[in-house]
């Protein structure tokens, strides 16, 4: 395995190999410039000793010209970066550090050592995803020593997972990171219109797609169609895309179909762009996304509130199918009749319901004044001074059957006494005949005086609304209104003309009174 990797382009491994051979070749010179400094300064145990064991004054390192700490840590970065340069490592990522500043810090370990790492905050921009705890990757580095410190540490220029791809990955973390937003959650979806005004459709105007939808619309169910033209691929397609979705929702529009035709990954990369997503979720109508094929499944499809596999599938979700909505017309259209038949024949029951109860109310009085005036003349009848005296005369039979043959006396003083009883008995029943018919004909006047059909016999009559209620006041009904008036005899069904209130009967009332 190379030090560049063996899936790197052969372009770039010519150019990493130029770069090795270059450093290379500088540090052959310094070390022959190192070399050529020993041989002046003296290299040896001869070199470093003047005979007296002590080292040459003029040498650096020596026992009489010590180096300082940063000396020492110095010559070793500069010693390290000369010797190896950049190179290529891989590992597994920990103790991962996001600094305020925008740096990144984390430690890069296999299973013998580990070595600190620092990523800075441009080269951290640069990153197609983000780097976490535990992930493995391979990474361009220098190593070097940070000075303060005296730390041996890799300064990483680029990192690339060594196993998931760099974009699938990012693709992953944006997926996982807009779910925990809960952009993805079915409660947020919002159904679509039944039968959408005009379309809204963003896409290439160039493209398959678009020609697609149109033709579908037009075919299932005809609707005004709105372009927003869009790139669907490319540097800047992510950006149009966002343009158009923000434009064509501010626009009087019930769907929109965002989407394109098939292709390879890359291709469809725009719909999987953050911002993109973001869009078509915060998109005030409701939408429609149709990426790719069938087995193409971008983020903008799992955040749209309809996903459709094709372009022509989108369209036939945006729309129903003419004839089909006219036949359903025409069931819903038998089922409204018969429910207004049988709301209608209720109505007629519940109408002949309320006739029947307001003749009732009306003839219920007139039944129990008959009843009463049965019952008064049966009262009568049994009082009435005929039936008494029917009924003297056999209890005075029977006495003067009992006299004739109990009693001894005289006839012509029975006779007389009979005589005498007979007148005064006349008299009594004539003066009670005249009290009786005076009394039946006073209770016969306030009977028929009571008796409804008297009073409507005088002139009066009774008037109900179409509700059945008797009217009693002319506040009750207004003008243009129908109501029954029974009379006498038979009944008559008037319009309302013109209405007179209270004061018109004053005023009546007060001219008959001068009158």
């Amino acid at each position: 395995m190379s030090p560049w990797g063996d899936d790197a382009p052969l372009w770039a491994l010519a150019q990493k190999k130029q770069r090795a051979e270059r450093q290379e070749r500088e540090e052959r010179g310094a070390r022959s410039t190192r070399d050529h400094k020993r041989e002046r300064d003296g290299d040896g145990d001869d070199a470093d000793d003047d005979g007296h064991g002590r080292a040459p004054l003029g040498r650096a390192g020596s026992q009489a010209r010590p180096l300082t700490i940063t000396q020492v840590v110095r010559t070793a970065r500069r010693a390290i970066e000369q010797a190896v340069g950049t190179i290529w490592l891989e590992g597994e990522a920990a103790s991962v550090k996001y600094h305020s500043s925008g740096h990144l810090y984390f430690v890069l370990k296999d299973d013998g050592s580990q070595i600190p790492a620092v990523m800075w905050r441009s080269d951290v921009r640069r990153l197609r995803f983000r780097i976490e705890h535990g992930q493995h990757l391979r990474c361009r580095a220098q190593l070097g020593i940070y000075e303060r410190d005296g730390k041996f540490q890799v300064y990483v220029k680029h990192a690339e997972p060594a196993g998931l791809g760099a974009d699938a990955l990012a693709l992953e973390q944006l997926k996982r990171k807009l779910a925990a937003e809960g952009l993805f959650d079915s409660a947020r979806k919002r159904p679509l219109p039944r039968l959408p005004r005009r379309i809204g459709v963003v896409t290439s105007k160039s493209g398959a797609a678009v020609r697609d939808i149109i033709r579908t619309v037009q075919r299932r169910f005809p609707v005004p169609i709105l372009i927003a033209d869009a790139a669907v691929q490319g540097e800047h397609a992510a950006a149009e895309l966002v343009r158009a979705i923000v434009a064509i929702g501010k626009c009087d529009v019930d769907v929109i179909i965002v989407g394109r035709g098939g292709g390879a990954a890359t291709d469809l990369a725009a719909f999987n762009d953050e911002a993109v997503v973001r869009a078509v979720a915060a998109c005030p109508v409701p939408t429609i996304s149709a990426v790719g094929h069938e087995v193409d499944i971008s983020l903008a499809d799992m955040v749209a509130d309809c996903r459709a596999a094709t372009p022509t599938a989108a369209g036939e979700r945006a729309v129903p199918v003419l004839s089909d909505l006219a036949r359903e017309l025409g069931k819903e259209e038998h089922r409204l009749a018969r429910e207004v038949a049988l709301r209608i024949r209720d109505a007629r029951q519940e109408l002949d319901d309320y006739l029947a109860i307001a003749q009732g109310a009306v003839s219920a009085p007139i039944d129990k004044g008959r009843t009463a005036l049965a019952e008064l003349r049966t009262q009568l009848e049994a009082r009435h001074p005929r039936t008494r005296i029917a009924h003297n005369r056999a209890d005075l039979n029977e006495l003067v059957r009992r006299m004739d043959t109990a009693l001894a006396r005289p006839v012509a003083e029975l006779r007389a006494t009979f005589a005498a009883l007979e007148g005064r008995l006349d008299e009594a029943m004539r003066r009670r005949l005249e009290r009786g018919s005076r009394a039946f004909a006073l209770l016969g006047a306030q009977l028929q005086s009571l008796s409804p059909l008297r009073v409507l016999e005088r002139g009066y009559a009774i008037a109900s609304n179409d509700a059945g209620q008797v009217v009693t006041a002319a506040d009750d009904v207004a003008v243009g209104d129908r109501i029954a008036i029974r009379l006498g005899r038979g009944s008559l069904d008037c319009r309302i003309e013109e209405i007179h209130g209270d004061r018109d009967d004053q005023e009546a009332q007060e001219s008959v009174k001068k009158s």
